[in-house]
């Protein structure tokens, strides 16, 4: 009888060992590229402190191509939260694709120009200066996305070079003029600073600046609610703002 014991015992035990561990909480998070340099910086300190792990994946925050962050939950992608330019979210929140009243402003940055590294700064200084740099640009990137939508839907014509530009943009990520595939890049400040192989200029003018507002929410259906809400609260203290001012942006006036 004892050995019976003994045996039904070990084996109780080797069940038990042999069972994984139970898993942490894990939040899934898609984020534009104009937050995610803030959002690696964060990551680790929140993980550390709370033991919940973090997964990121990237996409656009508006335009028709097929991995933007609208596209990518359309097809069924899992996700708890987004992050992205506003008018993104608003699209999304009209869509139904995001809980009720979870959405928050993180943070906002102007639009920038950036040249590769070691390349001539051309002035933009004044708007005079900056349509003529880019006039002379052979080639030209925006994003695909937000403010890239502005620029050659809007900016452009506004200033009066829509149709010479039409004819030098290319749609491409920072990486483009770091790889030399164009001459200057027009994007977010906080997607061209800190970037190997590449050299911020400035801010654009103010008669064609355009600030974006970067925004987060919690994916309607997410597994993961009451965690995803820590998550927003940690991006929106006090903690987060040393990250966003470092990657150049700053906190909204109101959240």
């Amino acid at each position: 009888m004892k050995w019976q014991l003994s045996t039904r015992l070990g084996l109780a035990i080797a069940v038990v060992l042999a069972l994984p561990a139970a898993s942490l909480a894990e939040v899934k998070v898609l984020t534009s590229g104009g937050f995610a340099s803030a959002l690696q910086e964060l990551v680790p300190e929140f993980e550390k402190a709370t033991g919940i792990k973090v997964t990121i994946a990237r996409g656009a925050s508006q335009g028709s191509g097929p991995n933007t962050i609208g596209a990518q939950l359309r097809r069924g992608l899992p996700a708890d939260i987004v992050i992205m330019a506003r008018e993104g979210l608003d699209e999304l929140i009209a869509e139904g694709r995001i809980a009720a009243k979870t959405d928050v402003n993180l943070a906002q940055t102007p639009l920038g120009a950036a040249v590769r590294a070691g390349s001539s700064k051309p002035d933009i200084s004044s708007l005079a200066a900056f349509k003529q740099a880019l006039l002379r640009a052979k080639t030209v990137s925006v994003t695909g996305s937000t403010t890239g939508i502005y620029l050659t839907t809007k900016a452009f014509s506004q200033i009066g070079i829509g149709e010479e530009m039409s004819k030098k943009i290319i749609f491409a990520p920072v990486t483009a003029l770091a790889n030399g595939e164009s001459e200057i890049a027009l994007l977010p400040v906080s997607e061209l600073l800190h970037v190997p192989g590449v050299d911020f200029v400035g801010p654009v003018p103010t008669e064609i600046q355009y600030m974006s507002v970067f925004s987060a929410a919690i994916v309607s259906g997410s597994k993961e609610p009451d965690v995803s809400k820590r998550v927003l609260e940690f991006l929106t203290s006090e903690k987060a703002n040393s990250a966003i001012k470092e990657s150049g942006m700053e906190p909204p006036k109101s959240r």
